[in-house]
């Protein structure tokens, strides 16, 4: 999944950063309103992790104008939004909810607490538990842990947000500039094979028979038997 950070404070915006990045998420950072706009019309974001007060603006407004439309974000859809800030009166975490962010957390805060919090949030776009599995397939996104058939796979942080992309979505074609949007983050090149690359690597931990197609000119398709199992 793919993240923007919108925080002024680039010390924090950096620390919160890093430890997503950690948690296997592609994250992008962003300082001002002007920049997080740029950002969104221009690559695709799962989530916003947005302070309220920035430099160039209020924070509330840019997530106002994310949910109703009148700023027109890459693929056209809209991302999920999580307020992070300082102002922590009941009335601003109404009015934060209000403007259509999907949560609110207000700083200083556990660090736990917030890879909590994106977690469900993300949850809640795709309608998935923690525990994701397709076919033999079994993947614990809060553990880190995935097999397949009851035998451990140990995949990069990469793959296994790859694996976790491919399984939500699983009997979608996804093309190659899909994943690269929403796996990777800005630093990517769109001109490596790094998708194929991390495939391959993937395909073969992954064992037989295949369960990731190539679909000739279109992209690669996790198969299904079955809708992904939701467990609780």
């Amino acid at each position: 999944m793919r993240l923007l950070v919108v925080e002024d404070e680039a010390d924090l915006a950096n620390a919160i950063a890093r430890g997503l990045r950690r948690s296997r998420y592609a994250v992008d950072v962003a300082h001002t309103l002007e920049d997080a706009s740029l950002r969104l019309v221009s690559a695709g974001y799962d989530l916003v992790i947005l302070d309220w007060n920035m430099p160039d603006g209020q924070g509330v407004d840019l997530c106002r104008s994310l949910v109703d439309g009148s700023l027109v974000t890459f693929e056209k859809r809209t991302p999920r939004v999580l307020m992070l800030t300082a102002r922590d009166a009941v009335e601003d975490r109404v009015g934060g909810l209000d403007a259509g962010a999907d949560d609110y957390l207000v700083k200083p805060f556990a660090f736990a607490e917030l890879q909590a919090r994106v977690r469900a949030v993300l949850r809640r776009e795709e309608d998935t538990s923690p525990i994701l599995e397709v076919r033999d397939l079994r993947l614990d996104t809060a553990r880190f842990e995935a097999s397949r058939a009851g035998r451990p796979l140990r995949l990069t942080a990469k793959e296994f947000s790859l694996l976790e992309y491919l399984m939500i979505r699983a009997g979608q074609v996804l093309s190659q500039e899909t994943l690269l949007e929403h796996v990777w983050d800005e630093a990517a090149d769109p001109f490596t094979n790094t998708v194929r690359m991390t495939l391959s690597n993937l395909r073969k931990k992954l064992g037989d028979p295949p369960v990731i197609n190539t679909v000739p000119g279109r992209g690669y398709v996790l198969s299904e038997d079955h809708h992904p199992v939701r467990s609780p």
